[in-house]
């Protein structure tokens, strides 16, 4: 799965590119070029529905990157210095973004995009902006216990981030995933978090290439997000794509599928 983290990487890219990005990653068109994305993806079919399917999806992983932005400044502003990405794949937000001293940035993921990124990292010769702490371990293990032996505080709040993670998932696999973040998070921890939208696996998954992002889809977000967070412990706000995309100033005209839901882009506070 970590290719499609190369594939998030060559989105961010492109994005960078324009003079009205939400954001600017300056490694994305390294990771993408190295993993064989750059400068085009590989062929697809040219279908005009398979077309606007990925036009979505990049859409949408514009979106929530520059939403999890804003919610990491917000936690590192509330006094927040840890952080945790979970299935971090290509980010690069420890090398882009700016920190307050003595953050300590925490990537967990399986040692195979871990040691692709490392060489690119080193190719690049990046260097992180905050304590940047590499925790190779996959998600199905105890990913707490070494996340513990990396240094990682439960008793101090911590920011987690879960991007584009969730919807590969189980549904029991998301409740213990969520059950251990919840463990390991003090009060005034921060939480972000991407989930499928209702709906998405049938438009996306139905006709989706074998091996494509879309055709290991396997979870939805629940019917009241907030409601479920509140069940963990969290007090939650859920926002659609449109909506903060129209707070970007990048507005959406295509018509919605359905009649407007809770989001998908969830940022949450530990009380």
């Amino acid at each position: 799965m970590w290719a499609t983290a190369v594939g998030v990487a060559r989105v961010r890219a492109l994005e960078s590119e324009r003079e009205d990005a939400l954001f600017r990653d300056p490694l994305a068109r390294a990771f993408a070029t190295a993993g064989g994305l750059w400068p085009s993806s590989p062929s697809l079919p040219d279908e005009e529905a398979a077309r606007r399917r990925r036009l979505a999806v990049s859409f949408s992983i514009v979106i929530r990157t520059r939403f999890l932005d804003d919610l990491l400044r917000q936690a590192a502003a509330s006094g927040v210095r840890q952080v945790v990405l979970l299935g971090a794949g290509m980010d690069s937000r420890a090398f882009r973004m700016d920190w307050p001293n003595g953050t300590r940035l925490f990537e967990v993921d399986t040692a195979t995009p871990m040691d692709f990124k490392a060489a690119v990292l080193r190719q690049e010769r990046a260097v992180a902006r905050c304590e940047r702490i590499t925790v190779p371990v996959d998600l199905r293990d105890d990913w707490p216990a070494a996340l513990a032996a990396a240094g990682h505080d439960p008793t101090a709040p911590t920011a987690w981030i879960a991007e584009g993670l969730l919807i590969y998932l189980p549904q029991d696999a998301v409740e213990l995933l969520l059950s251990r973040i919840s463990a390991l998070s003090a009060a005034g921890s921060r939480m972000g978090l991407t989930l499928g939208s209702r709906g998405v696996i049938e438009r996306f998954g139905a006709d989706a290439v074998p091996g494509s992002a879309a055709s290991m889809w396997v979870s939805e977000m629940p019917d009241d997000p907030v409601g479920w967070l509140a069940g963990h412990g969290w007090e939650a706000d859920s926002h659609t794509l449109r909506e903060r995309a129209a707070a970007y100033g990048r507005p959406t005209n295509t018509p919605p599928e359905q009649a407007e839901r809770p989001g998908g882009l969830i940022s949450a506070v530990r009380r």
